[in-house]
């Protein structure tokens, strides 16, 4: 080959490599510093400020809650006191949600009720998510015969008539406040049991979890130190969701009459006694069904913020 052609050879060779000096594309989108540097539970806050239903309904269950609590203390009306002058009234300045037909104010009777309701449900949801969650946990780490024993002991639960069975222990157990929590309780844990059960199952595999086990830490350090601090987002949107369904539970079974008794005011047994006179005096019926449907969606948009906000895979995008 003559020495025209390997200079010819190597121009080619030279025209058709890569610029290494030719500034390239970058495929991977960087973090910002500002997002990279910000802990779990700052990065969960952002995500749940972005999520404007659920910053409204959080303000409005917080008034909510503050009215039903200190409402009732600077009211000029007992939620028992009858006013006979006023049998039966319509709404108007002096009782503004109108009495019902033995003359009791019925604006302090809701927020009375709603006392009662609101602790029914919340107290309910935090006792079934604790005992949820030490079931799905024990289910899901240890597996093997402690797993299938735990999980045929949810079924049988779960294979009662749900309605059936809170009747007949509202019947042997009684209808008070602590026994309406407690039965509903018991009712309740399965579902929490088994949303833990499958967060346990998909991260005892995972890489710390070794770790741990590697470094000599015990089975009970491991769960309750490793585990389920990281199994809280679930934990906590369940037990959210589980508020609403508890004072839904408990004002339908209030208004079959198996729930809380009268004189003592809730929100179904409200409805119940508003009913049978709904056609001429619909305000009765109204005003405690209203604080019914308002908390419920209040509590459901707020769970839904707050899955949003802990899901660990969310978008950063979504974060700025």
């Amino acid at each position: 080959m003559s020495e025209k052609e390997t200079l010819d050879i190597k121009q080619i060779t030279d025209d058709a490599a890569p610029d290494e000096a030719a500034p390239t594309a970058d495929t991977t989108a960087e973090v910002p510093e500002s997002i990279a540097a910000m802990s779990t539970r700052a990065l969960a806050w952002r995500r749940f400020k972005r999520h404007k239903l659920a910053m409204g309904s959080g303000f409005m269950l917080v008034f909510l809650v503050l009215l039903c609590a200190f409402g009732p203390l600077v009211a000029k009306y007992n939620y028992h006191q009858m006013d006979l002058a006023h049998i039966a009234a319509t709404p108007n300045l002096q009782h503004w949600f109108g009495t019902d037909d033995l003359g009791r104010d019925e604006f302090v009777r809701v927020l009375y009720g709603g006392r009662i309701s609101l602790t029914v449900g919340l107290m309910v949801a935090l006792s079934a998510g604790v005992l949820g969650a030490v079931v799905g946990s024990w289910a899901g780490y240890y597996g093997g015969w402690v797993d299938n024993l735990l999980m045929r002991i949810t079924d049988l639960f779960l294979a009662f008539p749900f309605l059936v069975l809170l009747i007949i222990l509202s019947r042997i157990l009684g209808t008070s406040i602590f026994w309406i929590i407690m039965i509903l309780t018991f009712v309740f844990w399965m579902a929490d049991a088994r949303i833990v059960r499958s967060v346990f199952l998909s991260m005892k595999e995972k890489e710390f979890i070794e770790a741990a086990r590697a470094s000599g830490a015990s089975n009970k350090r491991i769960i309750f130190y490793h585990m389920l601090p990281n199994a809280m987002g679930p934990i906590v949107v369940n037990v959210t969701l589980g508020v609403a369904a508890a004072i839904l539970t408990e004002s339908a079974l209030s208004f079959l009459g198996f729930g809380i008794q009268q004189p003592t005011p809730s929100w179904g047994n409200m409805i119940e006694d508003g009913q049978k006179v709904a056609l001429i005096h619909p305000y009765l019926v109204w005003f405690p069904g209203l604080m019914i449907v308002a908390t419920v969606l209040c509590v459901n948009y707020l769970g839904d913020g707050l899955r949003d906000a802990l899901d660990p895979h969310g978008k950063i995008s979504e974060s700025v």
